[in-house]
């Protein structure tokens, strides 16, 4: 499981020219599930994301998490995170888990996300052609493997 996290200063998902999912101050979680992914995992990345610290504290050091500043979280299913791409000049995509399965995954996850997180939880839809915009705070961006 991989989760690109951004930290944003605002960010916001549109399908069908219709505006689904918005937050302020937080991250926006691009959300990758390969092939053998489970809710155990998809757990441990979860707790991770809630307490990673990449929000800066009064000195300028990014000593706060998400969790701690009540920011919110913008979950959007990106399933081309999970494409093999050391060889050749087109991804493959064999390591991604089947659609079915991986959107019952990624539902889960932003129902535990909804459970557990204080601030303000926003999500795509799975599968949709979704327009996700963003203004990236620094830019800071990680990437989180399970």
């Amino acid at each position: 499981m991989k989760g690109l996290i951004q930290r944003v200063r605002h960010a916001n998902v549109v399908i069908d020219g219709e505006e689904v999912g918005a937050i302020e101050q937080g991250i926006l979680l691009l959300l990758g599930i390969e092939k053998h992914d489970t809710e155990e995992q998809a757990d441990k990345l979860l707790d991770k994301l809630l307490k990673y610290r990449i929000f800066s504290d009064a000195e300028e050091r990014m000593n706060l998490s998400v969790s701690d500043i009540e920011g919110g979280v913008l979950a959007i299913s990106q399933f081309t995170l999970a494409a093999e791409t050391k060889k050749g000049l087109r991804p493959g995509f064999s390591t991604a888990k089947p659609p079915a399965e991986a959107e019952v995954l990624y539902d889960y996850f932003v129902q535990r996300l909804r459970d557990k997180h204080q601030g303000k939880v926003a999500s795509g839809q799975f599968g949709a052609d979704m327009k996700v915009s963003l203004c990236n705070d620094g830019p800071v961006t990680f990437m989180l493997e399970m």
